[in-house]
């Protein structure tokens, strides 16, 4: 076999590869709009007071066994976003979407877009929610305090009143 045949059964491979994975991507993604569309169909608003949230394990974050046996085995052991929250007068842990879970506020009343124990959405009841300044990258800290020291420098010196610079300590 010549390198020429090898080269090419080899780039025919890997395009019959990206193709079908290709087409499993639509797929999967079809499915996925699916579901959340249903999702969001039977959503509700409810006024909720979050008590804690944190990611846990499905099967340890205190979930009606009913969910945990809905759920496929290879997700069971993965870690969820899980809010403990009072509705009404019952604390009820709920699983939340991983877009939403970051603006969930702690210990504050919110309004959550849910379908059973399922938050879609969250929005501020009294008051905005408040969200948190992006944290910069090492490298974005490192150029912002290089500017920061080089705008200090070229800063002239305060000049004082007769020329004279104040001096520490004390004068004889």
């Amino acid at each position: 076999m010549s390198p020429l045949t090898i080269i090419a059964i080899v780039l025919g491979v890997i395009l019959v590869i990206l193709i079908v994975l290709s087409l499993i991507g639509k797929k999967l993604q079809k499915k996925s709009d699916a579901a959340q569309e249903n999702i969001t169909a039977g959503a509700q608003y409810y006024s909720i007071m979050v008590i804690d949230k944190k990611r846990m394990k499905l099967s340890e974050a205190g979930f009606p066994q009913i969910v945990v046996d809905q759920t496929p085995k290879w997700l069971r052991n993965r870690k969820v976003p899980v809010v403990k929250a009072k509705i009404g007068p019952k604390i009820a842990s709920l699983m939340c979407d991983e877009k939403v879970f970051d603006k969930v506020p702690v210990k504050k009343e919110v309004k959550a877009f849910m379908n059973g124990i399922y938050i879609v959405d969250v929005k501020g009841l009294r008051s905005g929610l408040d969200t948190k300044p992006e944290k910069k990258k090492f490298f974005a800290r490192l150029r912002d305090k290089a500017q920061q020291a080089a705008e200090e420098s070229k800063k002239p010196a305060k000049a004082t009143p007769g020329g004279v610079t104040p001096t520490k300590g004390k004068k004889k």
